[in-house]
């Protein structure tokens, strides 16, 4: 028979036990305590724990009467809403996302030593955007600003940014492409380029994913400077046709059955900048000879939305300006100029009919100026106030909303100069006197008020 176990019970005492508390002695428990325990005890014993942090906001509110009985303090007002921060600033641009950068930020020695490097860097070209042949209500970028700073970089690599960003370009912010334009052909000594400007303006060929989007791209662009370019390394012609292309006339890819099809129409295409207000032709001093009085009457023909425009340097107004020496043996055998204006037409004869019947087709034209600039131009100041039987400037017609005209010489003798410039710079003065003048009676009772920018004869 198998024997009958028996389970022995230990007396020794469970360890599982509930702690006692700490003694008077100051003995310690050896057993670390758990986060979750650390955290409920410091709730336990934080001060005012029982209340909530929303208590505030649920206590009930009491009638005024009764508040003065019970000497109740008011109930706090809710804390005001922060002011909803403007999203363009003074210029209509959009802000980047988020709070604005710290003071510290935008007045840093940081910024300054980065600016101050990189005008050094381009010290050595002829990068200078913020003269004052810019023409007003242009949009340009502060003078040491970080868009002043980028593009002046762009300007300084242009040869590989036009390389390599070719398919970019394009694609660049509208109010920022006519700023480009400046820097780049105030950086380069050979100025800018038809090609350039094709980089800029012309989306680039085989990009027809936003063919549709074509014209956003140049909606904002209102002022081209091209000034130093035209006559140099620019043709006005190669402007006027880059602006305004001709209708293009699609090219069937079969052949058609019959000679009696219909045929199709030419494709519209419109301005390429259709929103060009601001244009600046300036030449370089002294290089004149690629000026052409008949691309410019053509392109005023078509640019009927010119608000301001600077034909800065440019030569005498003539249709001819190569045949000028040239005559033509009649058969009576006496000699015909060629030109409509010959060598001395102006000087002896006092002949300005060419010059003011190109002034008077540019006026047609462009009779929506309200600016105009003509510095440099004082060898033919004259014909702006002469009258040559039926042909004339028409100031209160045509040109009656232009409202500041500069005629300046360009030039200023030094204290050392010749007799002979200082009488040239005072002929130039007082003839721009003169216009100024004959504008302000032409003008008289039926006209805007024009202010005439000339300089002072005093020496």
């Amino acid at each position: 028979m198998p024997k009958k176990r028996q389970s022995l019970k230990s007396f020794k005492p469970s360890t599982a036990a509930t702690p006692a508390p700490a003694s008077s002695s100051g003995a310690t428990n050896d057993s670390p305590r758990s986060v979750n325990e650390l955290l409920a005890d410091l709730r336990r014993t934080a001060p005012g724990s029982s209340s909530s942090p929303y208590a505030s906001a649920n206590t009930p509110t009491v009638p005024p009467v009764i508040r003065e009985i019970l000497q109740i303090p008011e109930t706090p007002a809710p804390p005001p809403r922060r002011p909803a921060r403007a999203r363009y600033d003074e210029q209509g641009r959009r802000l980047p996302a988020g709070p604005p950068p710290p003071r510290s930020w935008l007045a840093s020695r940081l910024g300054n030593a980065l600016s101050t490097g990189l005008e050094s860097r381009l010290r050595g070209t002829s990068l200078d955007v913020h003269s004052s042949s810019a023409l007003p209500g242009t949009n340009l970028p502060a003078r040491g600003s970080l868009i002043d700073l980028i593009l002046r970089a762009m300007a300084h690599d242009w040869t590989t940014h036009r390389a390599y960003n070719y398919f970019y370009l394009y694609y660049l912010p509208s109010h920022l492409k006519p700023a480009l334009i400046r820097y780049v052909g105030s950086a380069s000594n050979e100025g800018i380029s038809a090609a350039d400007l094709r980089a800029i303006l012309k989306p680039p060929e085989g990009d027809d994913d936003d063919a549709d989007d074509d014209d956003a791209y140049n909606e904002q662009v209102t002022y081209l400077d091209l000034s130093g370019s035209v006559g140099y390394s620019l043709k006005l012609k190669e402007v006027t046709q880059m602006l305004f292309p001709s209708a293009e006339r699609s090219i069937p890819s079969e052949p058609e059955e019959s000679w009696e099809g219909s045929v199709t129409p030419p494709i519209p295409s419109g301005p390429l900048v259709p929103h060009l207000t601001h244009l600046s032709l300036a030449l370089r001093p002294g290089k004149v000879d690629g000026a052409s009085w008949k691309q410019l009457i053509a392109l005023s023909a078509k640019a009927r939305t010119l608000t301001h425009l600077s034909l800065a340097h440019w030569p005498r107004p003539c249709f001819t300006p190569r045949a000028q020496f040239s005559s033509v043996s009649s058969p009576q055998g006496r000699n015909i100029p060629y030109s409509g204006t010959s060598y001395y037409s102006h000087s002896i004869d006092d002949d300005w009919s060419e010059a003011l019947l190109v002034l008077r087709m540019l006026s047609r034209n462009a009779y929506a100026l309200e600016y105009l600039d003509l510095t440099g131009c004082e060898s033919w100041f004259r014909a702006l106030w002469c009258e040559s039987e039926h042909d004339a400037v028409d100031w209160a017609d045509s040109w009656s909303k232009i409202t500041e005209l500069r005629l300046l010489a360009g030039w200023r003798p030094g204290e050392d100069a010749k007799p002979s410039e200082k009488l040239a710079f005072a002929e130039a003065a007082a003839e721009a006197r003169q216009v100024e003048r004959h504008i302000i009676a032409m003008r008289r009772g039926r006209g805007r008020i024009i202010n005439v920018v000339r300089d002072k004869t005093e020496l």
